[in-house]
Order: structure tokens, then sequence, then C-alpha cells
């Protein structure tokens, strides 16, 4: 019985690995699209986007093979760095080419992709053959609590801001302004997040052990993992060129709102890797790791993504600033947070909390496809 059950774990791990391989065949094909036969920017959109989703499962796939090769400490500063690191390099060329608001939007949808659809999803799937799924409370409580500090975070330049309108500011001084508090709060943000680290990797290790996602199959040499982080980084800055200059001829040969884009396909291209995972731990019962993947990830985009946009964007000469378009952003994010921590207090889930995380994604997707900017 145990050799069928090796059997079959090996054909399934090979038939992924070769389902994935397959599936990076899409970055020379969009190289062709673009360059040879110059295929509308609907279609280069489409096929970048789904491009940069298979570079991230590689780049999250090879960060954790170097992570059992040097340990928890040096595992999780590479997660930090690599983790979101798609996300980051998408974002960073839709901010080059002058569309911050669609950054944000970028960010708000990241952090409601996973902590709603990504969680919901998972809940959903693995709840179908169980009554229940349980989960650490003391781990969720942890990272429920720094969701809320994102919340504070994000609410806290948009309300300045709206402070400034109050007072008559003028436009040039409440971007000086807004701009300034920006950076203050990344360089706050991205210390707090530091001083996280080294609580869940130093100090509180044994409480934290087991978050890390477990290796499957034949574990990567330290080079094929470097090799595969590398190529995989440079591919993804590639196909990112591509998808953000195709951004807006997209939007507009579909009809749908710039926002929308930036919170439903533009974020779930960057997330899709986690969204994967979720949902494949979730049908193991490893609801632990779920809530590490899905809050956590949401939490670093919060702490690490939006900062660090902040920060480089700035240095580019084309800054980036934390008060967001519309106030649904602040609305939804600060929606998920509360339902997080809802669903987190019990530490268990079931498949109708699932469905009711996934009811609300679609229901602020929806609001998302009718609001408009108002800065």
């Amino acid at each position: 019985m145990m050799t069928m059950v090796k059997i079959r774990g090996f054909c399934l791990g090979r038939m992924r690995a070769m389902t994935m391989i397959l599936l990076t065949l899409i970055v020379p094909l969009l190289a062709v699209l673009h360059y040879i036969f110059h295929v509308p920017a609907l279609a280069t959109f489409a096929v970048g986007g789904v491009a940069v989703a298979v570079l991230a499962e590689w780049m999250r796939r090879a960060t954790e093979h170097i992570a059992t090769r040097t340990g928890p400490a040096i595992g999780g500063l590479l997660t930090v760095s690599f983790g979101s690191a798609a996300e980051l390099i998408l974002a960073l060329f839709v901010v080059a080419s002058g569309n911050g608001d669609i950054v944000r939007a970028q960010i708000t949808g990241s952090i409601l992709g996973t902590s709603l659809l990504g969680l919901g999803l998972a809940a959903l799937v693995g709840g179908f053959s169980r009554e229940r799924q349980a989960f650490s409370r003391e781990k969720a409580g942890l990272l429920s609590t720094l969701f809320l500090l994102v919340v504070v975070a994000i609410l806290l330049p948009a309300v300045f801001d709206h402070a400034d309108v109050a007072r008559g500011a003028s436009i040039a001084t409440r971007r000086i302004s807004e701009q300034a508090l920006s950076i203050g709060v990344s360089i706050v943000l991205l210390l707090l997040y530091a001083g996280n680290l080294i609580f869940t990797l130093v100090t509180h290790r044994d409480v934290f052990a087991g978050a890390q996602e477990p290796s499957s199959g034949k574990s990567w040499s330290l080079t094929r993992s470097l090799a595969v982080l590398i190529a995989a980084t440079v591919a993804v800055a590639f196909c990112a060129e591509l998808v953000s200059g195709a951004l807006q001829d997209a939007a507009a040969t579909l009809g749908l709102p710039l926002l929308f884009v930036g919170v439903i396909p533009l974020a779930l291209v960057g997330t899709a890797a986690d969204l994967f995972a979720a949902v494949s731990f979730a049908r193991k019962d490893r609801m632990n790791l779920v809530m590490s993947i899905c809050v956590g990830s949401s939490i670093q985009v919060g702490l690490v993504v939006a900062p660090l946009l902040v920060l480089i964007s700035w240095a580019m000469g084309m800054p980036l600033s934390l008060v967001f378009p519309s106030m649904l952003d602040l609305f939804a994010i600060a929606g998920a947070a509360f339902i997080v921590r809802s669903i987190a207090a019990d530490g268990e889930t079931n498949w109708f909390e699932g469905l009711v995380l996934v009811g609300v994604y679609v229901l602020f997707a929806v609001a998302f496809f009718f609001v408009a900017p108002v800065r």
C-alpha cells in the first residue's frame, strides 16, 4: 500500500514539474507574439500576465529550496526578499509608466486577493471533505495583529490628506506633505517588519516552527535553486515591462476602468502562485501553512512591497504616495482585516466561511468596477 502511495506521489510530482516546464514556454511565446507578430495590446497583456504568474511560482519554489539548504534565518530573509518580488517588479514598471493610481489599486487588489480570495478558496476546497479545519490561534492572532497594523498605516496618509483639504491647503502643499508622510510611514513599516522577522525567526522560533512549507520531492541543489531564482527574476522583469506597456490599451479594448484592472487582473497576476499554493495545502489539511501564505502575503504587501514602492519610486524621481485614489480602497482593506480577524479568532475554518470570504471578494470586485478615482 505504501509503495503505491509513493508511486502515485512520484507520478503526480513529475506531472506537476512537466506542467510547469511547459507553461514556462509561454515566456518565449510572449516575445515572439510581441516583437515578431506585433499582436494587439490585449493579447500581450493576457499572455504576459500568465507568464508573470508562472515565473512567480518558479521564484517561490526556488526560494523554498534555498531555504531548506540555508536554514530558517536566511531562508526567512530570502522569503521576504523574493516572496513578493514578482508583484514588486510588475508594480515598479507600472510606476515607471506613470500610472501611480493603478499601482495603489494593485496593492489593494493583492491584499484582497490573498486574504479574501486565497483564504476563501482554500477554506472552501479544504472544507468540502472535512467538517472543519483547525490552525494555530496564536500564529493566526499575530498575523491578524500585523494585518491591522497595515490598515492603520494605509489609513494614516489618507486621513492626513483629508485634513489638508479641510484646512484649504494648496495642491502643491498637499503633494509635498503626503509624500513626506508616505516616506516616513514606509520607513517605520519596514522597521516593524524587520522586528517581526526577529520575533518569528530568532526569539520565538519554537512557537513558529513548522510555519515554513515542507519540501516536496527531491530537494534542488543550491546552485540550481539560485540559477532558477535569478533566471525567473530577469524573465519577470522582461514580461512586466511588456504587461505595463500594454495595460492602458488592453483596458480600453475591454472597456474596463483602469482601477478595476489594477485591483483584479493585475493584482491576481502577482498573487496567483500564492493562491494555488494555499488551495493545494488546504486539500492536505495544512491550514497553518494556508494562514501563513494568505494572511502573511497580505501583510508582506502592506509592510514590505508598498513601502519599497514608495521609497524606490521616490529615488526614481517618480514619487508614489500612500494616499489611495478612492475611499473604497481603504474600506476594502479595513474590511478584509476585520473579516480575517473574526475568522481567525476561533482557530478553525469550514467551507461556508470560505464561501463568505469569496463572496466578499466578489462584492468588492463589483464595487471597484463602478468606482471612479477621487483625489
